[in-house]
């Protein structure tokens, strides 16, 4: 008989997880507590700027092997774009000064030795000097490991360790950090051309999951929450939904679940989950970038920290944002518009906008919230986890995410 498996979240990695058992021929059933897939990756109409934006600006590099495989897995690969080859172009908003980070196309990081594609005013031993964060132990912070100042830093290191972190770069962990840069920096060229889902997260990395499960016979259940588990020994037995909505697990069956970690810890008592959070606050402005507008720009010294131009409007991102969810929103958007403004060249009034603040986008990425993130193993022997705040050697990412829901598809495959 088919074997059962039930993914409790619909969100990437529990898609992932989903998608990966289906082609292995498992029966599939996803229960959504929500009304829609793809929890903070995902996409949808708003009216205030009359557009389909994204829940967050989520960037991938071509190094995310597990993302990419992913969105391969689902036919969409070609629905993630980008420049040919891996180059960041960046704005210094105190100096005016604009230059390219080119990373070029290598498997190694040979760009530190052409002073024309690393970021100006630095030198190879600068680089060097982050030797120190590449293997460091997870129970150390970014701080402690190099040292937070100078050119390099400033233009660099800093604004990459925030957007993988979403902490101040000196008090996250140095493991997290140092794994961030030997997948992108330290991996060369090949691995850091960013890629960007320009029809929208849901349309690349949603919606066609959600359909190549249902084609294969899977069940996707919206609006259905589960309230608790049923266990007997080492196994759950049921999945309790409320009222007289139960579901039995079969002796060969499996549950993964992939929903946040307050959720789990509710319904998993004892389970080990990070408790600090931290926010991220996305802007969308209605507005057709200039035509010279490049699709990425990094953002030094300002508000903003990556601009990203997509077909009539210009989204940012901010990270380790917590400072920000309680301002007045049009207050934000203006202030926000002003940075806009002056990194990319365009002019006029406020556009029509939508503000997007996430009061707990991610889990706070320091020594202490790592040693919290539990494995995808549990104490149930038909259970496992899935989810970016458990423990993927990553921070909370696309891929992190990605790699929990590939990590628990394959624990699931190992049952017997």
């Amino acid at each position: 008989m088919q074997k059962t498996v039930h993914i409790i979240g619909a969100g990437i990695s529990g898609l992932s997880a989903a998608v990966r058992l289906a082609n292995a021929g498992w029966l599939v059933r996803v229960h959504e507590a929500t009304q829609t897939a793809g929890g903070r990756c995902r996409s949808y109409f708003d009216a205030a700027t009359n557009l389909t934006i994204d829940n967050g600006n989520h960037l991938l590099l071509s190094g995310n092997r597990h993302a990419v495989a992913y969105a391969r897995s689902i036919g969409t690969e070609a629905g993630l774009v980008g420049p040919k080859v891996a180059q960041f172009p960046f704005v210094d908003m105190a100096s005016g000064q604009r230059w390219l980070l080119d990373l070029g196309d290598s498997r190694l990081p040979l760009w530190v030795l052409d002073e024309g594609r690393r970021v100006p005013d630095t030198g190879v031993l600068d680089y060097l000097k982050l030797a120190p964060l590449v293997w460091a132990s997870t129970s150390r912070k970014v701080g402690d490991a190099i040292r937070c100042e100078g050119m390099l830093y400033q233009r660099l290191v800093q604004p990459l360790l925030l957007a993988a972190l979403n902490v101040d770069p000196p008090e996250g962990s140095a493991g997290l950090a140092g794994a961030v840069v030997r997948e992108t920096l330290l991996a060369g060229g090949q691995a850091c051309r960013p890629l960007v889902a320009r029809d929208g997260l849901s349309s690349v990395l949603i919606e066609p999951a959600v359909k190549l499960l249902q084609d294969k016979g899977a069940e996707v259940h919206f609006s259905h929450e589960l309230r608790q588990f049923a266990s007997v020994g080492e196994r759950v037995t049921a999945l309790k939904f409320g009222g007289d909505d139960d579901i039995a697990i079969g002796p060969d069956d499996a549950v993964v679940m992939a929903v946040p970690p307050r959720a789990a810890a509710t319904l998993l008592p004892g389970v080990k989950t990070p408790t600090r959070f931290r926010a991220i606050v996305n802007a969308h402005f209605r507005c057709d970038p200039p035509a010279n507008a490049p699709e990425i720009l990094g953002v030094i010294g300002g508000l903003v920290e990556w601009l990203f131009a997509f077909p009539q409007r210009l989204s940012v991102t901010i990270s380790n944002a917590d400072r920000l969810v309680d301002m007045p929103r049009e207050e934000l958007a203006n202030a926000i518009w002003a940075d806009v403004c002056k990194a990319s060249g365009v002019r006029g009034e406020l556009p029509p906008w939508q503000i997007v603040r996430e009061r707990r986008a991610t889990f706070e990425a320091t020594p202490e919230q790592n040693t919290l993130r539990p494995g995808a193993v549990t104490s149930f022997k038909n259970l496992v986890l899935a989810g970016d705040w458990t423990d993927t050697g990553l921070p909370a990412t696309i891929e992190g995410a990605v790699r929990s829901g590939d990590r628990a598809a394959d624990l699931v495959l190992a049952m017997r």
